[in-house]
């Protein structure tokens, strides 16, 4: 038996030497030979791309997000953070229903803080309705295959209003999960700051005058306190968060639950400002290659003096009004990211980390050093793999076939032996746990793929128009989040016409 395994063995092993012979020309270039595999193992995502498992939309289970608090505690900002999350960095669909839009669809914009008096039966029964639509159309979203997310942003500040919201979903007969969030802020400098950033952008307050949209918000805010209930144990699942602080959780179980409760746990409401920058003209930029690890040229290394010179006269100072009303600068503490990559520190080397004396608002005083260097490997540029240190023109002629399957879809496109954006994607998402975090102002030094990613998820881009965005050398954007959306400002700092060609122009216009 022994022998005629062995005389098997080196008869199968015979007829692989044969095969492999005959697919090879002794003295040419290797070439894959050719499988018989009538069928293939097919990835949905599409050939060379970031398979399911990687890209992370593994929740099976459906979630409803119930959302408790008083006007002006940051539920409506939560919401819109949660879904864009959700949506973006998991791939899970999300959607929120806001009480407040059905409420003005149905009654007007505008409305008085009178309107919010629960003594006020007619209004009292107006707004029922428009909770109640608005339940309607979460039902009929969530019963959608593949929706995992909705959130109900309301006040929901009475026990009888949250039973009645439990028993409309639990006759749905749905099968999804319920969990309340409650949003609790009784620090009178967090409330105002809210107010003063937020509220004067809100809906139902454009165009008005900001001392009349204060007095008013602060009388509808009274008028909900009257009947507001906090949450109990006897509820269900809940997760409660004071003045951004301290966080209590109860009886939440499940991969997507708990992945809401930790983005939470690094989500805050305060405003505050992201800048993101390109580093300055790499040697490779001036070439035309991509990827690389190239320092800087002299154009790039101008782009960095000025922007040092930016970020300390702008990013790290702050104008406020004194007492008398004259405005003076002062210093804020800023932090700043770069990648692992040359291009980007030399970018930043010339910033000042000078230290400054600082009170937070815990009343913590000590000492911050500006700036403070952090290099990051997940803020690395996507790697090229095979074609590193290639130009367009050279994948295009060495790789044809490649260059052609990322010009058709350079979201699931994945560098042969590289990186996709998806790829890049995953790592990102701490990332942008962190940025949601902190609380100081913020710089980051990167590159195009990696800003591309960070400025679609903050400023609301779908997932596969990242690749896209415009980020141009020489500028800095700033970004400023709020609760209805993000604005941002693009500032540049070196001329196009200033320096040569950046060679960073992308084949085909648009890709």
């Amino acid at each position: 038996m022994i022998n005629i395994a062995k005389k098997t063995k080196s008869a199968i092993s015979s007829k692989i030497q044969d095969f492999v012979v005959s697919q090879y020309d002794v003295g040419k270039a290797e070439a894959p030979p050719v499988v018989d595999n009538p069928t293939p193992h097919v990835i949905p995502e599409g050939e060379n791309a970031t398979p399911l498992e990687v890209v992370g939309a593994t929740a099976s289970d459906k979630l409803v997000i119930i959302l408790v608090g008083l006007p002006g505690t940051g539920k409506t900002h939560m919401a819109k953070r949660i879904c864009r999350y959700i949506s973006f960095f998991l791939d899970i669909p999300a959607e929120i229903f806001n009480v407040g839009d059905y409420r003005r669809k149905l009654c007007g914009p505008k409305l008085t803080a009178s309107f919010y008096d629960p003594r006020n039966k007619e209004a009292v029964k107006k707004r029922t309705s428009a909770c109640n639509a608005a339940l309607e159309d979460l039902v009929e979203f969530m019963k959608k295959d593949g929706v995992r997310l909705a959130v109900l942003d309301s006040t929901n500040s009475t026990i009888d209003r949250r039973k009645l919201i439990s028993e409309h979903l639990d006759e749905a007969d749905t099968g999804f999960k319920k969990m309340f969030v409650e949003t609790i802020c009784d620090d009178e400098l967090i409330l105002e700051e809210h107010i003063q950033s937020q509220k004067l952008c809100a809906p139902d307050y454009q165009g008005m005058d900001p001392e009349e949209v204060i007095k008013d918000f602060k009388s509808r805010r009274n008028n909900y306190k009257t009947v507001y209930r906090s949450l109990e144990d006897s509820e269900g699942s809940y997760m409660k968060i004071f003045n951004n602080k301290k966080f209590v959780i109860h009886n939440v179980r499940g991969y997507l639950p708990l992945k809401v409760v930790h983005f939470i746990m690094n989500l805050h409401t305060l405003p505050r400002t992201f800048y993101l920058s390109r580093h300055g003209q790499s040697e490779y930029n001036l070439l035309g290659k991509i990827g690389g690890d190239s320092g800087l040229s002299v154009n790039g290394e101008e782009y960095a003096r000025r922007l040092a010179k930016y970020a300390h006269e702008v990013i790290a100072t702050k104008t406020v009004k004194k007492k008398n009303g004259e405005e003076e600068k002062v210093r804020i503490p800023a932090r700043l990211w770069t990648s692992t990559l040359r291009r980007t520190k030399e970018t930043s080397r010339f910033i000042k980390h000078d230290p400054i004396d600082f009170t937070w608002d815990n009343g913590d005083k000590n000492q911050w050093v500006q700036f403070r260097p952090n290099s990051l490997r997940n803020l690395d540029e996507i790697y090229a793999g095979t074609c590193d240190g290639m130009t367009y023109k050279e994948i295009e002629s060495v790789y044809p076939d490649e260059f052609a399957a990322r010009q058709s879809d350079k979201l699931k496109y994945r560098y042969p032996r590289g990186e996709s954006y998806l790829d890049v994607m995953l790592r990102l998402e701490s990332v942008a746990h962190n940025m949601e975090r902190v609380r100081e102002t913020l710089l980051i030094v990167a590159h195009q793929g990696i800003l591309r990613i960070l400025l679609a998820y903050f400023t609301g881009l779908d997932r596969k128009d990242a690749p896209y965005v415009k980020v141009p050398l020489n500028h800095v954007i700033k970004l400023t989040p709020h609760a209805y959306g993000c604005h941002q400002e693009d500032i540049c700092l070196l001329n196009k016409n200033e320096m040569l060609d950046d060679g960073q122009d992308e084949p085909h216009e648009g890709v």
